[in-house]
């Protein structure tokens, strides 16, 4: 047998012992699956959809000691709309991670189509740790919640001294308010956490559509619980590389740019476009980079704004958001129309002080997550390193991808490995994604396009921007993601999908 073939049989071999060993934890506190829906539903509390219910699920901290502390969850769901045609539940899996999922489906309701509003029991949540879930808060200073520090932005002149000594505060601050259920996040356990939830919603099987971060815990759910999957739809796909995880998404911010900022160039660069920046498309990217370094030397006053400057991280950080949607756009470009002296600067977007502890709460399970899943290097010059390298290869992300995160510190080892994600389970996994996403880049689909093997099939929409079913306006991809739903027949071969 030649060598490479012993290897990848024993990487197969050992990741079924990985995953059997993470499967063995269970996944409620020995409670039998019911034989129907239990939980007491009831109004949902804020400007919920008046067809949405809430209820909550208590599951164990930890699933090693079940009978020991519980944490609470959030769900919520609105009724498939024709009895007679339920197929079962549909359960939404937030991105982020430390995104919020309990409004999902009111959300959704209002895009998804009537085949499916039909069928499904649109089921929320919010992950634990998140929103209602029992949250967790790190407590960080104010000034420490700004994007634009959050993302680790090197230095104008490259250096990360800076984010070394952020980055190290943040962990500490962290790992001393989080407390125990900041520790015990991770996709493992939401894996976990979402079996919870179908053995409460008394399903046999569950349908899911993750989105984002949403698709990897999909991923690992579907490979924790393969048999437990009916109709599995990720959406917006992240690389599952278990060696990495978390470093590789932040990572691919560096390839996503590349593979996104061509359509925002087309589109600043149209003639009767009244937020035009240049005449060709081909000007744009120059015009960028020489604005953000003039920037960088020498800053823009801008009150009220945090920071309280234009500098050219603060171009960089509106040039990533607003790659993630068209619509966004125009954003980018009234900031660079500003930069250069045509327009004053728009009126800033400061935080306001009510949303101070959700971003709090978004943080630190992001922070919990990142940290959780997989050790991070601890070097600081291994990040140096990486990071000048990067800015020569990524010119528009400035080395930001691959630089330091908390997680270089973080005080606690992963309780257990990431789960490597393999094609063992039922052939029911269907993969939506955009050619040129900024966050979730096609190169990474294709990672776990390839791990899932033929459970999986994939529709690659010809579209830019982060999200695709029902986002897009792509008639092509759209379709192909309904009948699955509908019908739960799956493609025969991967499709493409040409721009409309």
């Amino acid at each position: 047998m030649p060598k490479n073939t012993i290897t990848a049989a024993a990487a197969t071999a050992a990741a079924a012992l990985a995953v059997t060993a993470l499967t063995a934890l269970p996944a409620a506190a020995d409670a039998p699956n019911p034989a129907k829906d239990r939980l007491a539903w009831s109004a949902c509390e804020g400007k919920a959809d008046p067809r949405q219910q809430c209820a909550t699920v208590t599951v164990p901290l930890d699933y090693r000691d079940p009978h020991g502390e519980q944490i609470t969850l959030a769900i919520s769901r609105i009724p498939a709309a024709k009895p007679s045609l339920r197929h079962g539940v549909l359960l939404t899996i937030p991105g982020g991670p430390g995104g919020s999922g309990l409004d999902i489906p009111g959300n959704a309701a209002k895009r998804l189509p009537q085949s499916v509003l039909d069928r499904f029991d649109l089921v929320g949540f919010d992950p634990r740790g998140v929103g209602r879930s029992t949250p967790v808060s790190c407590e960080l200073d104010r000034s420490d919640l700004a994007m634009v520090k959050l993302r680790p932005w090197p230095a104008a002149d490259g250096s990360i001294d800076g984010n070394l000594a952020y980055e190290h505060r943040i962990a500490e601050t962290c790992a001393r308010n989080g407390g125990p259920v900041l520790r015990s996040i991770s996709t493992a356990n939401e894996a976990r956490d979402i079996d919870s939830l179908r053995r409460a919603l008394g399903e046999r099987r569950l349908s899911a559509w993750g989105t984002s971060y949403g698709t990897y815990a999909g991923a690992v759910y579907a490979t924790m619980f393969p048999e437990r999957t009916d109709r599995i739809v990720l959406d917006s796909n992240d690389n599952p590389d278990p060696t990495r995880v978390e470093r590789n998404w932040l990572a691919a911010f560096g390839q996503g740019v590349e593979d996104r900022f061509p359509d925002f160039a087309t589109w600043a660069s149209a003639p009767g476009n009244p937020d035009r920046v240049a005449d060709t498309p081909e000007e744009v990217r120059p015009l960028f980079l020489d604005l953000a370094t003039r920037l960088d030397r020498t800053p823009l006053p801008w009150p009220g704004a945090d920071p309280a400057e234009l500098n050219g991280n603060v171009l960089r950080e509106t040039m990533l958001q607003s790659l993630y949607a068209d619509a966004k756009f125009p954003d980018l470009a009234r900031l660079m129309l500003a930069g250069l002296g045509r327009r004053p600067l728009p009126a800033p977007a400061a935080l306001p002080e009510q949303a101070v502890p959700a971003v709090q709460n978004t943080v630190a399970v992001s922070v919990g997550t990142l940290c959780n899943d997989v050790t991070w290097p601890a070097d600081p010059a291994g990040y140096a390193k990486d990071v000048a390298a990067d800015r020569a290869a990524h010119p528009l992300t400035a080395g930001m991808p691959v630089n330091v995160m908390p997680c270089a510190f973080w005080p606690f080892a992963p309780a257990e490995p990431a789960v490597p994600v393999t094609d063992r389970g039922p052939a029911n996994v269907l993969l939506a994604q955009n050619l040129r996403d900024v966050a979730t880049p096609y190169r990474g689909a294709l990672k776990l396009r390839a791990a899932f093997g033929d459970r999986a099939r994939m529709v690659t929409v010809d579209s830019g921007g982060h999200d695709v079913y029902r986002a897009n306006g792509n008639a092509c991809g759209d379709a192909v993601v309904t009948d699955y739903l509908v019908t739960g027949r799956r493609p025969a071969q991967d499709v493409f999908c040409p721009a409309e």
